[in-house]
């Protein structure tokens, strides 16, 4: 409490010296008991994709006559808030990294909705939208929502290699970052299976299985196998990251080349060789089909497959195929590049 009335008082600061922090038209709603200001949203979870602009709607059936909105990001892990954005109607403060992303709609009167411009990884999830009016106050609840892939990652050293704190860096090396378990969840449902446990990103071990079997957990109902919460710094699992759309595109080039050959023909062309994420962002939303195995950043081979044939790999199902980590020099292959152009 001491908290929140500190950042009241200094958004206080800002305003016209006024006992009123906005004064409304002779027509306002008087302020009746119980009732409710802030109208509930026709949908509570939001869905977007890293790059776009996204509003998060917030709006009042009237306005009290002196009010003030604040916006935070919901962080059950973090006891304190984390205060987007402050308003009384007049005017509004920012107060965290998304303050230069981040603005009021302003669509009319009764209009306090946020819109989040070049949506990134890091801003999903839920979000507040409270109106303080005097001593009460009330709030309503929404879920940004990315649309993405989830994919599981080990490093060139093999299965479990990484600790919490590495799994999360490993993920944010190949433009992604580590998935959330409703998003493993959902790449469950549409088909995502993996034998090795991996870290999410509020610290447990899960890992997906379709096909029951014993390597797998042993013989009984497919789901998500969980290991819980494990130490962050001692215990060492595979990571399942997650990416969503590019801002550029990715295009393979016809080897065979080394790794450092690979590197330089990327260059050549201004462009840089591929992530991992980005390799699945092209496959997810740019339909990137190719049945050739080409170079990544990372030092891995892979190959992403839409429809799936006998000559590509032979699965059945779409995805990245991959060839692990083949020696640098003396393997040769293609290579995927990213541009932004």
């Amino acid at each position: 409490m001491q908290r929140l009335s500190l950042l009241l008082s200094l958004c206080l600061s800002f305003l016209p010296g006024s006992s009123h922090i906005y004064n409304l038209e002779k027509n306002y709603q008087a302020d009746v008991p119980g009732f409710r200001y802030l109208l509930d949203p026709i949908h509570e979870v939001i869905h977007t994709k890293r790059g776009d602009n996204v509003t998060l709607p917030c709006v009042m059936r009237t306005r009290p006559k002196s009010y003030r909105v604040k916006w935070t990001k919901i962080n059950h892990a973090d006891p304190l808030e984390n205060i987007i954005l402050i308003t009384n109607g007049y005017r509004h403060r920012n107060y965290n990294q998304l303050s230069r992303r981040s603005y009021l709609r302003r669509g009319h009167r009764h209009d306090a909705s946020m819109v989040i411009t070049n949506v990134t990884l890091e801003d999903e999830g839920r979000y507040r939208c409270q109106l303080v009016n005097g001593l009460d106050d009330e709030s309503l609840a929404l879920t940004l929502r990315l649309e993405g892939v989830v994919f599981p990652y080990q490093p060139s050293q093999g299965r479990y290699h990484l600790n919490y704190y590495e799994a999360r860096l490993a993920c944010e090396e190949q433009d992604a970052r580590l998935a959330t378990y409703s998003q493993l969840y959902q790449a469950w449902t549409e088909g995502l299976e993996w034998c090795n446990a991996g870290w999410l990103l509020d610290g447990t071990v899960h890992y997906p299985i379709i096909i029951s079997r014993e390597p797998c957990g042993g013989n009984i109902l497919p789901g998500i196998r969980t290991y819980g919460t494990k130490d962050k710094l001692r215990d060492k699992f595979d990571a399942f990251c997650f990416t969503s759309a590019l801002k550029g595109y990715v295009y393979f080039l016809i080897g065979p080349v080394s790794f450092k050959e690979a590197e330089h023909r990327c260059r050549a062309q201004g462009a840089e060789i591929a992530k991992v994420g980005q390799l699945y962002a092209a496959w997810m939303f740019a339909r990137l089909d190719r049945c050739d195995g080409g170079w990544l950043a990372d030092g891995s081979v892979r190959l992403p497959i839409i429809t799936p044939r006998d000559l590509c790999g032979g699965y059945p199902d779409p995805g990245v195929r991959s060839f692990g980590f083949p020696n640098k020099d003396h393997r040769t292959y293609g290579v995927y590049c990213y541009s932004l152009k």
